[in-house]
């Protein structure tokens, strides 16, 4: 399950939409307006799977690798949000639910990196 945060502007999540991209709103959907960062953890679990889509530096920090979900840095451009969430979802190595859990990933246009659970070093990847 696609999770975008609230800090995913209006208009790149209606893209998404168009290009039929399967997605929920973490404040319109699953929680409330105005969720703060520590209770998305908790909601995160008890959700089935979920991968969160946010623009929130903090959520890069590997001590919040877990089994049971994954989280998606967008380090990008705002009005390119959209573009860089397909293109992250359609990468051969992260195309399903099951190569994206336990990740802590940072997308940009240099290339992704990831934190997996108790990783000693992040590591990167090249867009192909």
């Amino acid at each position: 399950m696609n999770v975008l945060d609230e800090n995913i502007p209006r208009d790149q999540a209606d893209l998404l939409r168009q290009w039929n991209v399967r997605l929920r709103s973490v404040s319109r959907d699953l929680g409330y307006q105005g969720i703060t960062d520590e209770d998305i953890v908790p909601l995160l679990l008890r959700l089935k799977k979920p991968t969160p889509l946010t623009r929130d530096e903090d959520f890069w920090d590997r001590q919040l690798a877990h089994a049971r979900y994954a989280i998606i840095w967008l380090d990008v451009e705002v009005e390119e949000t959209a573009f860089w969430i397909k293109r992250f979802l359609g990468h051969p190595l992260f195309r399903t639910n099951a190569q994206r859990l336990g990740r802590i990933v940072r997308v940009r246009a240099g290339g992704i990196e990831y934190w997996t659970p108790n990783a000693s070093a992040v590591t990167h990847i090249e867009w192909s």
